[in-house]
Order: C-alpha cells, then structure tokens, then sequence
C-alpha cells in the first residue's frame, strides 16, 4: 500500500519573502537560520541529512542517508494571503486564499462584541491585541473574580476567548467559543476562533493549560475531502474542521504527537498529516530561541526513528506553514518561504530550488497516492 506522511514543523520559515513587507515583516526574518546562528552549532545529523537545513539557508550540505533513502529539498513560496495555521495548511491541501482574512489591530468592533457579550450573558475583559501569556497575567485575577471571559486578538485573523478552568467549565468555554464562531461572519470572518484555558492563581501566577480547541472557518473542498480517512494529528483536523479525518485522540504538544504518530504509521491509514506546533506555540511566540533549537534537537531524534520506518511504498514530507523568526522583535508570525523535503527509498539527494505555491505538497501527496489534482501547483518529481 502506498502511503504519504507529512509533517509540518509549525513555525519552521526559510527566509523572508519576497511580499514580507505586505505583511508587517520588515525586520528581514529567516527563523531556521536564525536560531541556527543565535543558537550555534546544533546537532540536527536528520535534518541535515534530508536538506532540511540546506533549504533554510543553513551552509551545510545534505549527507547521505542509510536504508537507502534519498531527498528532494527546497523551499515554496506561499501565494495565499496570510502567513498562519489556516492559509497554511489549507494551501498545502490545494486551496489558496486570494483575500486576506480580516484582522484587528485596534480590538473588535463595538457591535460584534455586544451582540457576543449578548449571547454568552456576560461582559467580557480586554478586547485588544495581546499575548496570551500577557493577558492571562494581566486580567486573570480580574476574570477569577467577575467571571468574565478574556477576549483578546493578534496580529492573525484570531478571535481568542481565555478562561480559567475552575471558574468557567471548558465545556462552557468551548461552547462560548462555537457562539463566537457563529457570530464571526462577513464582514467579520474571523479566520479562527481558539479557546484559551488556564489555571492558576495571582500568588503562583496564571498557565494556559493543554485543553485549547480551534473554530476554523469551514474550509472550502480540498485534497483531505478526495482522500477521505485522513490520520490527523495535533491541530490538524481542526483546522479543517474535522471533516474528512478519523477520530483520533487530539494531542496538544510535539512529545505527544510523537507517540501517536508511531500508532498512524502502524495503522492502515494511505495519508498520515501531523502539526508539531512546539516550535511556534512555546518559543517562537515567546521569542526564545534557544528553547526552539533545543525542540529542533528533539524533532531531530523523532525524525530519525521515522526514517527508520519507512517502507519502500511510502513517501515523507517535511514542511512548515509559515515562519515565526524568535530572534526578531516581533512575536507575531512572519511572512517567510517555507521548507519541503520529500524522502523516499531509490531517491538521489538534490535541491529542487524555489518553487511557487504551498499547494506543491498537496499535488505531491495526491501524485504519489494515485489520486486525481487539479488545484493549483505541481508535484515534484520523485522519480
């Protein structure tokens, strides 16, 4: 049975973009490379091997690989109009966003918060751009004793919803948090809603918790909808609202992704596609980026038990769905090229450049398994 596994290290960008400015990203962010040169020298002998670091900008030649595999690396250009989870993935899977989806730099406006404060019967705190460790900090007391839900955005297309765990039940939460994806149509449609647990105190200080759930806009028809059975991992099915993946349990860091991923590759799924959202979620929103490359080095040695695995049927993928560069002074996302190294028994190791569009993986992916694509992009060639 022929199978494809993709892995999107969420965050892992590999240089700045030609549009980088369009996006707010003038600080010229590479984030792989970057962490490499803040970090020095990293023991990443898998992610050399398959050209991951070569394609980032990293002066290192791939090396030879045992079992004899081989890699086609280079870097893809996103032609959606966003650098996040959604167009991301979504354009991975075939489906560009032409339009940007809208953003609040100045918080909400005055009559969707109403009509939200009005369905959930509560007022709500904040409203304006943050962090979420920051705003937890600063108003969680304030919501422990009203019990008013913490509304918060970023610079992506996020209507964030905080609550304690004690003081709102999540299932209360994740229900707020469905009456605000109901509410966030046109022209306030709201890429994703993502609810935000937390516990903790003012004393010993407040912790998101491994409990958040995304709302995504419901996306349009795409490779995960032809393929059917999709083994999801991590955010992953949210972000296509569940439609078209099994029902497996949802994982919420890369240590637990990792053990799930072994019982995907023991299944009989055609299609594994997982996030590894640590880079981004742990240290390149909190720009730390020795904390990043100590998670490289973690994915390096999962990745190495991956290759090990791989039968001479199946083809993997790495890739990101944007950048989030931890040196720079932003925290937000950054408008980079991002990473594709497709590994296969019989292969030759060589670049394949800088390719147009993320729908490359896609048309990749459906290439190898047999399936029809006639979205926009090519396959490369694994021959």
């Amino acid at each position: 049975m022929k199978r494809a596994i993709l892995i999107v290290m969420d965050g892992c960008g590999a240089g700045e973009a030609p549009d980088a400015s369009l996006f707010g990203d003038s600080d010229h962010p590479s984030t792989i490379r970057h962490v490499w040169e803040r970090a020095g020298s990293l023991d990443l002998p898998n992610l050399r091997a398959i050209g991951f670091l070569s394609a980032c900008g990293v002066d290192l030649p791939p090396t030879g690989m045992d079992h004899g595999l081989g890699a086609r690396f280079g870097r893809l250009r996103e032609v959606s109009m966003g650098k996040d989870s959604v167009t991301g993935h979504w354009e991975m899977m075939g489906i560009v966003t032409p339009t940007a989806f809208p953003t609040y730099p100045s918080g909400f406006p005055a009559n969707l918060v109403e009509a939200f404060e009005t369905r959930i019967g509560s007022k709500v705190l904040g409203n304006k751009p943050a962090s979420g460790t920051a705003i937890i900090t600063e108003l969680g007391s304030e919501h422990v004793s009203t019990g008013y839900p913490i509304l918060y955005t970023s610079a992506d297309s996020v209507f964030q919803v905080a609550c304690h765990e004690e003081v709102v039940p999540i299932e209360r939460l994740y229900e707020i948090c469905r009456i605000g994806r109901d509410l966030c149509v046109a022209p306030n449609n709201v890429q994703r809603i993502i609810a935000r647990p937390f516990l903790g105190d003012e004393q010993g200080g407040f912790k998101r918790t491994e409990r958040r759930k995304d709302y995504p806009i419901t996306a349009p028809p795409n490779l995960v909808d032809q393929l059917g059975d999709v083994y999801g991992i991590g955010v992953v099915p949210e972000l296509f609202g569940g439609r078209g993946f099994r029902q497996v349990h949802r994982t919420q860091n890369n240590s637990e992704h990792e053990s799930v991923l072994w019982s995907a590759l023991e299944s009989d799924a055609r299609f594994v596609f997982a996030n590894f959202e640590d880079f981004d979620m742990l240290y390149g929103h909190r720009n730390d980026p020795m904390g990043f490359a100590k998670a490289l080095v973690a994915f390096d040695t999962s990745l190495g038990k991956v290759l090990s695995r791989l039968s001479s049927d199946d083809v993997l993928l790495i890739t990101a769905d944007h950048g989030n560069d931890p040196t720079t002074v932003s925290t937000d996302h950054s408008r980079e090229y991002v990473p594709l190294c497709a590994v296969r028994h019989g292969l030759a190791t060589r670049s394949v450049g800088d390719l147009e569009g993320m729908t490359t993986v896609g048309a990749t992916v459906a290439a190898h398994l047999g399936v029809a694509w006639s979205m926009h992009g090519a396959p490369i060639d694994l021959s």
